[in-house]
């Protein structure tokens, strides 16, 4: 979308077929599926409207936040950019780090995210790129990595968000704005999509992108995405994976979300057979695949050297309504997620992409 939103503002064919524009504003409103979209329809009103069927896409695998933002920031896959995922090997330093909050001194943005991005190449033809979104991202290992090239415009509120945009449009002949609304994502997490919580969030954002779009000049575009969906696993489909001994044996390290564990062997352990005994036990409940046969069948898009061994050795991937867990892990608190993502169903993978402005057909 930021790709195809770049390559209007210089007139130039894209893979969403976008019309010329003088600026263009990308909105990516974290765990807003099309299946939970559309079920809230009624809630939903103008963003519904505008919702064309061929509007849908398919977002990147794993349908998690630090897969699905550096793919729509850079255009290339995750094996590509090489967050490939939640949790992920730092093989280097033998341990899982956290894509989103997990950055320190030994997993250098730049070099672990060597892709341009969209905005350093906005940069290169002499349009300024902004991101918009909460202040406690501005200075984040993630947004060095995936957001490097704009200049971060913090603010509090989606009200808040959709009027710095409005000045930055306002102040600028040309420019390319990213907004990050993660407070769908968030109540989510911690109440599921199908609660009064997580309805109230979707009311405010159809509301604030309403009242945006009225602002919107002849040559001003708009786009509004999603990185993910998002489905409600409750406690009672938790599945504590380790308390069958083949299903973490010879296993060092757990990486992913609950909805697609990457799992990552101690060395000499047969990834075949690990994976065989996962299909044995939980085979009607998830895809399971090695990381040869997931690169084979191209879920990570093309990958690149240096990145292949942060995917996992096997990969599990829900398919019925159920989340894994590790109850060794000292810290249960992640069991208490209600909204569950990352795994391969249409709920989780598909997106909408919704054109306003300039870019409404």
């Amino acid at each position: 979308m930021l790709t195809s939103s770049l390559a209007s503002l210089d007139a130039q064919p894209n893979p969403l077929g976008l019309p010329p524009a003088g600026k263009a504003i990308v909105v990516l409103a974290d765990g807003l599926g099309v299946s939970s979209l559309r079920a809230r329809a009624g809630h939903a009103r103008f963003l519904t409207a505008h919702l064309a069927k061929t509007d849908v896409v398919d977002g990147v695998f794993p349908a998690t936040t630090a897969a699905g933002i550096a793919s729509l920031t850079t255009g290339v896959a995750p094996g590509t950019h090489g967050l490939v995922g939640y949790r992920v090997l730092d093989a280097q330093n033998d341990r899982v780090v956290n894509q989103l909050t997990g950055w320190d001194e030994r997993m250098e943005p730049t070099r672990w995210q060597n892709q341009p991005t969209v905005f350093e190449r906005a940069g290169e033809t002499g349009i300024p790129s902004f991101a918009v979104g909460p202040k406690r991202f501005t200075e984040s290992g993630f947004s060095q990595a995936v957001l490097r090239g704009a200049t971060y415009e913090p603010a509090e509120t989606v009200g808040a968000r959709f009027a710095a945009a409005r000045a930055l449009f306002d102040a600028h002949p040309r420019a390319l704005i990213y907004l990050y609304v993660p407070e769908l994502d968030i109540s989510a997490h911690a109440h599921g999509w199908e609660s009064g919580r997580w309805l109230a969030q979707l009311e405010s954002l159809d509301a604030e992108t309403n009242r945006f779009n009225a602002t919107l000049r002849h040559d001003e575009g708009m786009l509004l995405t999603a990185d993910h969906g998002v489905v409600d696993v409750p406690g009672a489909k938790q599945v504590l994976f380790d308390t069958v001994p083949a299903l973490v044996s010879g296993v060092r390290h757990i990486g992913g979300d609950p909805r697609c564990l990457q799992l990552y062997t101690e060395t000499g352990v047969d990834a075949d057979a690990l994976a065989e005994a996962w299909r044995a036990v939980e085979g009607e409940r998830a895809w399971i695949f090695t990381r040869a046969e997931a690169v084979a069948a191209g879920l990570f898009g093309t990958v690149r050297p240096e990145a292949l061994d942060r995917i996992g050795d096997v990969i599990v991937a829900a398919r019925k309504l159920v989340a894994y867990y590790d109850s060794r892990e000292p810290n249960q608190s992640a069991r208490s997620m209600i909204g569950q993502h990352g795994s391969l169903t249409d709920e989780e993978l598909r997106v909408p992409v919704i054109r306003l402005g300039a870019y409404r057909r």
